[in-house]
């Protein structure tokens, strides 16, 4: 649980990254497990994070809160995305965080492992990490001023793949039991997944994420273990999704696929198809159609969380 000292000990300075970003208040940033992560392993180099704030070279991942003026009781796991070769956390994570806040939602911006970086669990590692969050952000819920039935995740990109897997398979045991807080649910209560990779089968497997999770020649079986529309079912949380019709990177299909997914299971989606934008557009620029999906999801997030 968090502690004065364990506070004290994890804090530190997240000013942002790139020098667009303003980014939020930090309370403090923990790591997620209390001794080396499960499977051991990882870089032996220095953590780096380069002008734009992406991030390399995480050997202890973590939560970072950032805590609103008035916080409403809500809380996002936010994940970047950057292929699972790095954290897009400054372009990314930080102005979500703090378009979240600016709603009174407390974030919780996390870096989780990245498998090519010597992990032992390799493509396990970053659920693994999903999970630990999840699990964490509850444990201290009174801490955070937060409704542990009101948590929500958020993901860009491989960082949607990553929080599409933790939502599709939050009762798969990804890793061995570490404590108390590990008898607590993984389960989010709603996410949102921003131009994300949900599908790592041909033919929209031309992605960082499927070479890194399964290689250049993965059997069909192991490709669709790492898919995320796989494990879709009735215990899915309600699904935000949200892609450019030109988007480069990920397929648009991928948002169709995970759209279709949740309406066989039952599970309530909506999905904002944006004309243009591109890819990694994150919270949009003023003016574009990529400026218009956050308005979309605060009027989700009322509906969902809030009725």
């Amino acid at each position: 649980m968090l502690t004065r000292r364990s506070m004290l000990a994890a804090m530190m300075s997240a000013a942002a990254f790139s020098r667009n970003v303003q980014a939020a208040p930090v309370a403090a940033s923990l790591p997620l497990w209390p001794a080396k992560p499960p499977g051991g392993g990882g870089p032996s180099d220095p953590m780096t994070i380069n002008a734009w704030g992406a991030i390399t070279n995480i050997a202890i991942p973590s939560i970072t809160v950032y805590t609103p003026a008035h916080p409403n009781g809500d809380a996002v796991l936010v994940a970047a995305g950057g292929g699972y070769k790095r954290i897009e956390e400054g372009q990314e994570a930080l102005p979500a965080a703090s378009w979240l806040n600016d709603h009174g939602i407390t974030a919780f911006v996390l870096r989780y492992r990245l498998p090519g970086e010597g992990w032992t669990n390799g493509p396990l590692a970053p659920l693994q990490d999903a999970q630990r969050a999840i699990r964490l952000i509850r444990a201290n819920a009174k801490s955070f001023r937060i409704d542990p039935k009101r948590l929500g995740v958020l993901g860009f990109s491989a960082g949607g793949h990553l929080l599409g897997l933790a939502s599709a398979r939050s009762a798969f045991a990804s890793y061995p039991a570490t404590d108390k807080i590990d008898a607590l649910s993984a389960d989010p209560d709603f996410a949102a997944l921003i131009y994300p990779v949900i599908t790592l089968e041909p033919p929209y497997d031309h992605t960082s994420t499927r070479r890194i999770f399964v290689g250049e020649h993965p059997s069909p079986e192991m490709s669709a273990t790492w898919s995320v529309q796989t494990y879709v079912g009735s215990d899915c949380p309600p699904m935000f999704l949200v892609q450019a019709e030109n988007d480069p990177v990920s397929n648009p299909a991928n948002t169709l696929i995970m759209q279709a997914a949740c309406e066989r299971a039952g599970v309530p989606v909506e999905l904002h198809r944006l004309v243009s934008g591109g890819h990694g557009f994150a919270m949009g620029k003023k003016g574009m159609p990529s400026g218009e999906w956050p308005d979309f999801f605060a009027t989700w997030l009322h509906k969902t969380v809030r009725t």
